[in-house]
């Protein structure tokens, strides 16, 4: 089976972490047998969209090297599937993410391309019930999953020499870019607050050598991600005493996988998968924000010198190989299907 991954999430030197998930899916299909998988990434904007059809008409369109017709392209998000038809394939695969389906101008493209698919994608059921009611009655909840090979325990003490944190320091981690603003640092900033007027620790010295830029509210510090490269995300979510993620919607709310398969406390929000992740796992909680709740249900976890939750179990079942196969199995049976 010969198949295309097409997405706009191109890293670039401000934002490396930019479309790993997507890499990781595509690692993973390139590990299951007698799966090829090309991967064609291009950068967000007009222009760019306009470069990719060129580019994948030259490859894939009938002409040159790829004469022969692919078995699948799937694209990542919604606007890509527009220059994705570019290639010619068998079968038409597109996942959408939340703000291709949420936002006012791109969900009027993304909309526009559901019916030209053979398989649409979400990565829970919740966004692919906010697809247009023909779309969301055809779609799969199919997604990307978290790398356990990278995102395992890492010893605390470890993670915080590697990154020159203070050892001592109680700190949390917002593992997102707080300028994006559906991620709701301003949440993540008031619970730092309200655990640094009762936390008992001298105030923290910030330390060099840190790649994130805390804030600190008297004695417990707060790291963001953003701009980090992803090799080095899993020392900062294991240096963390919890990974806060108080999010207004997620597509899909990978961070909290992320967390959970280091086995490192997570506090959530009620959106994407965070509820299915985290029911049963003792220390981690899902709840609407409330600064009074999250800080009782973080403190013990800034007591504890390398607090540990049950989480990675839990995890298991958003593995990237576990989705990869559930993906691949959909393509294949499309394809048996269209029986072209």
């Amino acid at each position: 089976m010969r198949a295309l991954v097409v997405s706009n999430m191109l890293p670039d030197a401000r934002h490396p972490e930019r479309g790993r998930f997507v890499r990781d899916q595509v690692d993973a299909l390139r590990r299951l047998p007698d799966v090829e998988v090309e991967l064609h990434e291009f950068p967000p904007g007009g222009a760019a969209l306009i470069e990719a059809a060129r580019r994948l008409h030259r490859d894939h369109g009938g002409r040159g090297r790829h004469a022969a017709r692919l078995d699948v392209v799937h694209a990542h998000f919604g606007l890509t599937a527009w220059p994705a038809f570019a290639a010619r394939a068998r079968i038409r695969g597109l996942t959408v993410h939340g703000t291709d389906v949420r936002h006012p101008r791109t969900r009027l493209a993304t909309r526009a391309a559901l019916p030209l698919m053979d398989l649409i994608a979400a990565p829970t059921a919740e966004l692919a019930h906010e697809l247009p009611t023909r779309a969301a009655r055809r779609a799969r909840v199919l997604p990307c999953g978290v790398d356990m090979e990278r995102f395992h325990p890492i010893p605390r003490a470890a993670a915080r020499t590697e990154l020159g944190l203070n050892p001592q320091a109680p700190c949390l981690l917002f593992p997102a870019d707080p300028t994006r603003p559906g991620k709701r640092y301003d949440r993540a900033q008031a619970l730092a607050r309200a655990l640094s007027s009762a936390h008992e620790h001298p105030p923290a010295k910030e330390w060099p050598g840190a790649e994130a830029h805390p804030t600190q509210g008297g004695t417990v510090q707060l790291h963001t991600l953003g701009g980090v490269a992803p090799e080095r995300v899993p020392l900062w979510v294991n240096a963390a005493n919890a990974v806060v993620v108080p999010s207004e919607a997620e597509g899909f709310g990978l961070a909290a996988i992320e967390a959970l398969a280091c086995d490192v406390p997570v506090l959530a929000t009620p959106v994407g998968v965070h509820r299915q992740a985290t029911e049963g796992v003792a220390g981690a909680l899902c709840a609407p924000f409330d600064v009074e709740r999250w800080r009782a249900a973080a403190a013990p976890h800034l007591n504890d010198p390398d607090p540990r939750i049950a989480g990675r179990e839990h995890a298991e079942q958003y593995s990237a190989t576990r989705m990869a196969a559930r993906m691949a199995e959909a393509w294949r049976e499309l394809l048996e299907r269209s029986g072209t």
